[in-house]
């Protein structure tokens, strides 16, 4: 049985160790090493962690297997991983429900890595411009519209 909850700050490290696990098998192969770095300076950044708010998708006691992280007050999807071995399994549109659910605006946006533009496709959002590069990360800005 998975349930969706919000996770809390004393558990952030353990959901971060997940993001860099998915981050690392998924995504780094489309990134230059300065990506990689960027991307890992970020999510070692205490003030950049606070910040978001974050939900774990659970299953048994309490593994994590699903991280989505927002701010702006739930209108930016900061950090969105699921652990390979449940992928295809309607996880992340679990997670991606209650993004919709806590969202206090109209609008959704991500930066979606190339790895995750079809994902976020089939979720509903639509790229915003073309694929844009900034201190390393390859990311295409995409809308998603209540």
């Amino acid at each position: 049985m998975i349930r969706i909850e919000s996770i809390s700050k004393k558990h952030h490290e353990t959901a971060i160790n997940l993001v860099l696990s998915v981050f690392m098998q998924y995504e780094a192969c489309d990134y230059s090493l300065e990506g990689i770095n960027t991307f890992k300076a970020f999510i070692s950044n205490p003030e950049s962690i606070d910040s978001l708010e974050f939900y774990g998708a659970f299953i048994n006691d309490n593994e994590i297997i699903g991280v989505i992280a927002t701010r702006n007050n739930g209108n930016h999807i900061a950090l969105f991983f699921v652990d390979g071995r449940y992928h295809r399994q309607g996880i992340g549109r679990k997670l991606f429900q209650v993004v919709l659910e806590k969202s206090t605006g109209n609008k959704i946006t991500v930066n979606s890595s190339p790895y995750a533009v079809e994902i976020y496709k089939k979720l509903g959002f639509i790229p915003d411009t073309d694929e844009q590069i900034k201190e390393g990360i390859r990311f295409t800005p995409m809308i998603y519209t209540k």
